[in-house]
């Protein structure tokens, strides 16, 4: 059988995956416009043993709002979500590469939900932020319920998209969770189905081509670390007692992670506010990037 990691692939729009991308030297930092590469300050941090690297969007520009720290989902880079940060123009935005995704080099030792909160603890103090508005879609939406519980005093509210309370979620389609053991096999379907979604929304299809082509493969280890890291964890037991304002945003039709997630988590939080891509899979944010726009700056303020 051919692993994932054996492979030394060019995928267009995605960039060099398998070995190859683990051995290739870092490529030039990129800057750019929305919707496209990075236009945003990016640095190699050294947080905790690891080295990340972090993404940072008008740190420095004087807001009403505090910035946001977003958590991407499993084995995505900051580049599928450039055009989201991008766009959110009057507040500052802050996110990084997991350790083995993007450009982040592999994790050296597991880390959990935990271990990870402490880090983006010490990456946004070391930015001299005080308080921020998390925010998580997938995995880490797993992270940002976790951030927002082990550090309340540093979270103003909290967003989040496409994702579950962990290992007490409601099951997705099989075939696709089956897949999600090997990154190649599990970006490609979920690329697909996406994809096509983004076709089928004439209005928003240059934008939602831009983010989804932009996500690329995460090395063997970053991805198997990724997986390992919510194993056992759940929020179940303490969403009661997360009090800060709360926006759920889900998909009607992802087959990863289904609405019924979304209920259950606007259902256990306190006043929760529950919204529903009508029609839409697990990457709603970059498929429908202006009602998601819409429903940030809405709750966000």
């Amino acid at each position: 059988m051919i692993r994932f990691a054996d492979l030394d692939l060019w995928a267009p729009g995605w960039g060099l995956v398998g070995n190859a991308a683990d051995q290739a030297e870092r490529p030039q930092l990129r800057s750019g416009k929305h919707g496209g590469p990075l236009s945003a300050e990016i640095s190699f941090e050294k947080v905790d043993g690891m080295e990340l690297r972090v993404a940072r969007w008008r740190l420095d520009k004087p807001s009403e709002h505090p910035p946001v720290l977003f958590f991407n989902g499993i084995g995505a880079n900051i580049e599928a979500v450039a055009p989201l940060a991008e766009a959110l123009s009057e507040r500052g935005f802050i996110m990084f590469d997991m350790p083995g995704t993007g450009e982040s080099r592999d994790p050296v030792m597991p880390y959990n939900p935990f271990t990870m909160s402490w880090t983006a603890l010490s990456l946004i103090e070391r930015f001299g932020l005080e308080k921020v508005d998390v925010m998580g879609m997938s995995w880490g939406g797993a992270m940002a319920q976790h951030f927002a519980l082990q550090h309340a005093g540093h979270v103003r509210r909290v967003v989040l998209a496409a994702t579950s309370p962990g290992m007490m979620m409601i099951p997705g389609d099989p075939m696709m969770l089956a897949q999600m053991a090997d990154p190649f096999s599990a970006i490609n379907e979920m690329l697909m189905r996406e994809y096509l979604t983004a076709l089928d929304n004439a209005d928003e299809r240059k934008l939602a081509r831009n983010s989804i082509g932009n996500i690329s493969a995460p090395s063997s280890t970053g991805y198997f670390y990724q997986l390992m890291a919510l194993a056992g964890w759940t929020s179940l037991p303490a969403l009661p007692f997360m009090d800060k304002p709360v926006l759920v945003m889900m998909g009607e039709s992802d087959p990863i992670v289904p609405l019924s997630n979304g209920q259950l988590l606007a259902c256990m939080i306190p006043d929760a506010r529950l919204e529903v891509f009508e029609g839409a899979g697990h990457l709603f944010l970059m498929t429908h990037p202006k009602d998601s726009l819409r429903m940030l700056r809405e709750f966000l303020g």
